[in-house]
């Protein structure tokens, strides 16, 4: 039993294991420097107060930056950055409390000055002391990831060896796919039977890695367009060590580059923001809306009976149903005979249940999406379960707008393409916004909704 590791490898212990750990730096690094500082470890009740805030402004903030996301064979200093930008902007976010409260007391400042350094060596001290032992585990083959290898060359065969050489990563090679032979590897099958692999035992790959010279491009775009169904992580390594590369995304993993093919934008800083930007304006706007939400409700009552809020299973962010609010705009029985794609013109539907389609106003329940963490206010337009099995097979690209979460409007709304338009051409624009995702862009796709979004001929 002494060999067991200190690390329990249960992904639901560890992450755990990483909250507890940086949410108890606060109030130690606290009572550390207020005994430094005072002489006293008896907290004022205005210091414990600010202790209890940022331990909450810390529940929230550090998943949301992206701290507690997997870390797994990047740097250790990178990972450090990060924790450190968690708990500046923890103490940025509480200093502004304080200030807006009229509680900053330039008497205290020592006290807060000492606590800021303090948690800050305090939190870094806790990661690289969980790094060290999570490393140790992964060593002895505990909290794998698991990686399929896409590739039967010579290079195929370095990354295997690298990837099972760097024990510490944790990262678990299923097999490859192939052609030909990798002598002492398991053959998973061929080139193009991948996707009937990953749909059978989805669940248990996390990673594909594609390893193939740059000069294979042919090979390679016959394995991506294999791949234009998963929703794992997609990896290439080209082999570009002698290659300078400048503003690309490459990362350095069991020590080796990595190019990120398929990755996201929503991500540490991105996926906060993007948070945030969310949850703040879909507050805002429901507030602002609540009367116009509170008639339209009385309309939908009173213009057919039924209930006032229409659900249908939708499909988000990483393939991931849900179920999407709409004010009911048609009959209760409008698809007894089975659900249709297209010609939402042609439902039957009460003059209110056109109105309110037409000015696209049954779209507004969406905001509490919103706020639930379904979707998002900017994003690709949701589409139910049924249609998105039948779509990925005839629609290039189709599966990989659900890399975000959904949303309310798009780039693909505010251009037109909505209702019965054109998919390819969504899906262009849905690909687009993902590529050139910011924040500036969200807010321009917001203002160009009131303009160009709520009232169109395609909005039936």
């Amino acid at each position: 039993m002494h060999d067991k590791p200190f690390i329990s490898e249960s992904k639901l212990r560890l992450a755990l294991l990483h909250r507890v750990g940086d949410i108890c730096v606060i109030p130690l690094s606290a009572y550390f420097c207020h005994g430094l500082v005072y002489q006293s470890l008896s907290l004022s009740n205005f210091l414990g107060l600010s202790v209890a805030i940022s331990v909450l402004i810390a529940l929230w903030l550090y998943p949301a930056i992206g701290l507690y996301r997997a870390w797994r064979g990047e740097s250790t200093g990178k990972e450090l950055l990060n924790a450190a930008q968690a708990w500046t902007f923890n103490f940025l976010i509480l200093s502004f409390l304080l200030y807006f409260t009229k509680n900053a007391d330039s008497a205290r400042i020592e006290f807060f000055s000492a606590w800021f350094m303090a948690g800050l060596f305090g939190l870094l001290g806790v990661r690289a002391a969980i790094r060290a032992l999570l490393n140790n585990a992964r060593r002895k083959g505990r909290n794998k990831t698991h990686v399929v290898v896409v590739g039967d060359n010579g290079l195929a065969t370095s990354t295997i060896q690298n990837l099972k050489k760097a024990e510490w990563a944790g990262f678990s090679v299923k097999g490859y796919f192939g052609e030909g032979e990798i002598v002492g590897e398991r053959r998973l099958g061929g080139f193009h039977e991948i996707n009937e692999y990953l749909e059978s035992d989805k669940d248990a790959v996390d990673q594909i890695w594609i390893a193939m010279p740059l000069s294979k491009e042919k090979e390679i775009n016959q394995i991506l367009e294999e791949l234009r169904f998963a929703t794992q992580d997609v990896r290439l390594i080209p082999g570009i060590e002698g290659f300078r590369l400048i503003n690309n995304s490459v990362a350095q993993i069991a020590d080796m580059p990595v190019i990120n093919l398929q990755v996201s934008p929503m991500t540490g800083i991105n996926r906060f923001v993007k948070a945030v930007e969310d949850r703040v304006l879909a507050a805002i706007i429901l507030t602002l809306i609540s009367p116009i939400m509170i008639a339209l409700a009385i309309g939908v009552k009173l213009s057919s009976p039924g209930p006032v809020f229409y659900r249908q299973e939708r499909v988000s962010r990483a393939g991931k149903p849900f179920m999407m609010y709409k004010f009911r705009s048609m009959p209760v029985d409008t698809e007894k005979n089975g659900v249709q794609w297209g010609n939402a013109g042609s439902k039957a539907t009460n003059k209110f249940g056109q109105f309110i389609r037409k000015t696209s106003l049954d779209e507004l329940p969406q905001f509490l999406n919103v706020l639930f963490g379904d979707m998002s206010i900017v994003g690709p337009r949701p589409e139910r379960t049924q249609f998105v099995n039948e779509f990925k097979h005839d629609i290039d690209g189709y599966m990989q707008k659900h890399m975000v979460k959904a949303g309310i409007t798009g780039w693909a709304q505010v251009n037109g393409w909505r209702g019965d338009t054109d998919l390819g051409k969504r899906i262009e624009c849905d690909l687009y916004y993902i590529n050139n995702w910011s924040v500036w862009m969200d807010l321009k796709i917001i203002f160009m909704t009131f303009f160009k979004g709520f009232v169109h001929s395609n909005a039936k």
